[in-house]
C-alpha cells in the first residue's frame, strides 16, 4: 500500500512555471488524500550559460509553509547524483514520482533512479511531459533510454508523448491522463478591473499570448496574422469592430530584436502590448481575466500547461493543429482549431469575433470537469500499485 511519497523535481525557489506549479499543486493533492509528501528539489537546475532567461529563482524566498521541500539534486555533478540516490534508497519511500521534461536531465534522473531500485522496495513512476523535446540536441536519445529504463512504469499527458515513449519502449507500464487545471493562480477577477490593473482599454479585443517565448510556440505566426488583419482594416477601429489588440505576457528565452523587428516591419506596433518579464503568480490571474482570447499559435507541441490555465480562468482559446493541442480544445466548444501558419491564424481569429465570447462559456465550463487533479492522483495510485518493483 503506498502511504509515503516523494517527488522528484523543481519546486521553490525556482520560480513558478508549468513544472514547479505542477509539482507543489500535485504534492498539495497527494496530501489531501492522506499521503506522506516530501518534494526532492534541486540545489542546481540549470548552469547559468544554459538558462535562456534572467532568473530562474522567485522573487518571493518564502518555502511554502505546507511543503516539505529539500534541496538536493545539483543537475551536472554525478557524485552528488550518487548521494541523493543513496540518500532516497535508504528513505524507501513507497512512491517516488519524478518528472522528465529535457533530456539534459536525463543523466541526473536516471543515476539517481538506478540507486533507489537497489532497495527493492519504491516504485518508481514517470510523469513525461516530453520524451522528444522540442529542440533537439544532440544525446537526447540515449539521455532519454538512460532515464527510462530504471523507472516501473510512465505517465504521459497527451497522445504524442505516448507514442515517443513507445519509440523507445513499447512494451514499459504507461498511461494517459489529461493534464489537470491549474487552480492555484486565485479565481478570475472582473475583466474590466482587470484591464485597470494592466493599463488597457475597456473596448479592446484582446488576444493573450502568455508562457515563454521561444521559437516553436510561434508567436512570429501570430504577428504575421496580425499583419494579414491589418491589411484586411480589422485591427484598427472601423465602424462598429473594436480594435484587436495582441497582450504578449512572457520572458524572451531568444533574441527580442527578432520579435521588435517583426513588429516594426508589419506595421502592427500601435496593436501590441509586450508585457515580456516574468509573471509572478499573483498577476496570472490579471492578464487572463484581461483577455477575450488565449492564442497558442504553436509550430509543435506535446501539451501545453496555458490550456489548463485558460480552461481555469474560462477564457476560450485559439490553437493550432499540431501535438495534443486539439484534444484539449475541442474546435467551436472551447475554442477553434487553426494550422500553425498565419492565414489560418487570421481566419480564427476573425472566426472567433464573429462567435464572440459568450459563445464558448457553456462548452468550457463542460469540457473543463475532465481536468482534475483528485483523477490523476488516483489514476497514478492505482498504476503504482500494479508495479513490482524489481
Amino acid at each position: 500500500m503506498i502511504r509515503s511519497v516523494v517527488i522528484l523535481g523543481p519546486a521553490h525557489p525556482y520560480r513558478g512555471g508549468g513544472i514547479t506549479t505542477f509539482n507543489e499543486r500535485l504534492a498539495r493533492e497527494l496530501q489531501t488524500q492522506g499521503y506522506s509528501v516530501t518534494i526532492y528539489n534541486f540545489t542546481l537546475q540549470y548552469p547559468s550559460f544554459l538558462f535562456p532567461g534572467k532568473t530562474q529563482y522567485a522573487d518571493d524566498t518564502v518555502t511554502p509553509k505546507d511543503l516539505t521541500i529539500k534541496r538536493r539534486l545539483n543537475s551536472v555533478n554525478p557524485f552528488n547524483w550518487i548521494s541523493v540516490g543513496n540518500e532516497l534508497k535508504n528513505l524507501k519511500p513507497d512512491l517516488l514520482i519524478v518528472r522528465y521534461w529535457i533530456p539534459l536531465m536525463g543523466p541526473a534522473f536516471g543515476t539517481v533512479l538506478r540507486r533507489v531500485k537497489k532497495n527493492k522496495h519504491s516504485k518508481i513512476i514517470a510523469i513525461a511531459d516530453n520524451i522528444i523535446p522540442h529542440e533537439k540536441r544532440p544525446g537526447d536519445s540515449a539521455f532519454t533510454r538512460y532515464f527510462l529504463k530504471p523507472c516501473d512504469a510512465v505517465v504521459t499527458m497527451s497522445e504524442k508523448v505516448m507514442k515517443d515513449l513507445r519509440h523507445f519502449d513499447p512494451i514499459k507500464p504507461a498511461i494517459q491522463i489529461n493534464h489537470p487545471l491549474y487552480d492555484s493562480f486565485g479565481e478570475m477577477v472582473d475583466k474590466a478591473s482587470a484591464r485597470n490593473v494592466l493599463g488597457i482599454s475597456q473596448a479592446d479585443q484582446v488576444l493573450l499570448f502568455f508562457g515563454f517565448i521561444r521559437k516553436y510556440k510561434g508567436l512570429d505566426i501570430l504577428m504575421d496574422a496580425l499583419g494579414i488583419l491589418k491589411k484586411q482594416g480589422r485591427l484598427n477601429n472601423r465602424g462598429t469592430d473594436p480594435p484587436i489588440k495582441l497582450l504578449i505576457a512572457g520572458e524572451f528565452y531568444e533574441d527580442e530584436k527578432i520579435y521588435q523587428q517583426k513588429i516594426e516591419e508589419l506595421g502592427i506596433g500601435d496593436s501590441v502590448m509586450l508585457y515580456t518579464g516574468f509573471i509572478s503568480d499573483d498577476q496570472v490571474k490579471y492578464f487572463f481575466s484581461a483577455a477575450d482570447v488565449v492564442v497558442q499559435p504553436y509550430r509543435n507541441a506535446t501539451q501545453s500547461g496555458v490550456t489548463p490555465l485558460a480552461y481555469h480562468f474560462e477564457k476560450p482559446m485559439i490553437v493550432t493543429n499540431v501535438g495534443a493541442l486539439p484534444d484539449y480544445v475541442p474546435h467551436n466548444k472551447a475554442g477553434l482549431v487553426a494550422e500553425p501558419n498565419a492565414a489560418s491564424l487570421a481566419e480564427a481569429i476573425q472566426r472567433y469575433l464573429e462567435l464572440g465570447e459568450t459563445y464558448f462559456i457553456p462548452h468550457l465550463r463542460e469540457e473543463k470537469k475532465k481536468y482534475s487533479w483528485k483523477i490523476l492522483v488516483d489514476e497514478i495510485i492505482k498504476l503504482a500499485e500494479q508495479q513490482v518493483p524489481n
